[in-house]
């Protein structure tokens, strides 16, 4: 993701506009650019052939336009050239456990990304794309890993979105109901964080003795991945 760009508030569209739990909504396009970057799957939605699909993909954002893999959708863009899609990434922080059932909740990173997705099809650009997706995943593996043929190329489909129609939606911090009644309960409450960790690395069995890992995926083994 670029950090030249400069910070400035997202729009708001009738898509994206918060109506349920507005406190818990952003206009901030940091907080966008840094869901997107704490990420690197992303759940399509998209409607093929009249029936709607939710897709889980890899995706890459360098911080104008979400690039992601997308066979079916693909499909989709051929017999509906103008139809929008709704790409969406989420981040589980932990668990809210209040007093009460009803008060319990999740602390949560989301963003909701709307419009018409395009097929890339110029080389240079879906190269970009690639390289953009491979080290939003794996930073420092696209100049380490061979780097897709021509007929690799042809045979990968990707698409681009526009991050101008975005939704943000962020919820942080202890459970709501400590000053209301409930608090007199003999009930335990507050947050179970949880944290993604990478875990110990798992050579393939059929390697070459001799080659070892790259320090930029050594050094990540073990290591926080939030």
């Amino acid at each position: 993701m670029s950090p030249a760009l400069p910070s400035r508030p997202l729009p708001e569209s009738e898509r994206t506009r918060h109506r349920r739990l507005r406190e818990q909504g952003s206009l901030e396009r940091a907080d966008l650019d840094a869901i997107l970057a704490a990420g690197f799957i992303c759940h399509l939605g998209v409607t093929v052939e009249g029936t709607m699909m939710v897709v889980p993909t890899v995706y890459g954002s360098d911080g104008a336009t979400l690039y992601f893999h997308g066979s079916v959708a693909s499909r989709s863009l051929v017999a509906s050239p103008e139809a929008a899609v709704c790409v969406t990434v989420t981040h589980v922080d932990g668990l809210v456990l209040a007093r009460s059932v009803f008060e319990h909740g999740v602390n949560y990173r989301s963003a909701m990304v709307f419009g018409t997705p395009r097929l890339v099809t110029d080389p240079d650009e879906k190269t970009e794309g690639l390289r953009c997706l491979t080290e939003q995943a794996t930073p420092g593996q696209w100049d380490y890993a061979r780097r897709p043929s021509r007929k690799e190329l042809a045979a990968t489909a990707l698409l681009a979105l526009s991050l101008d129609e975005a939704s943000v939606k962020i919820r942080t911090g202890p459970p709501d109901d400590g000053e209301s009644p409930d608090a007199e309960l003999d009930v335990w409450a507050g947050t179970l964080p949880l944290r993604t960790t990478w875990g110990t690395l798992e050579p393939d069995p059929l390697l070459t003795p001799g080659i070892t890992a790259p320090p930029h995926i050594a050094d990540r083994a073990g290591t926080d991945a939030t």
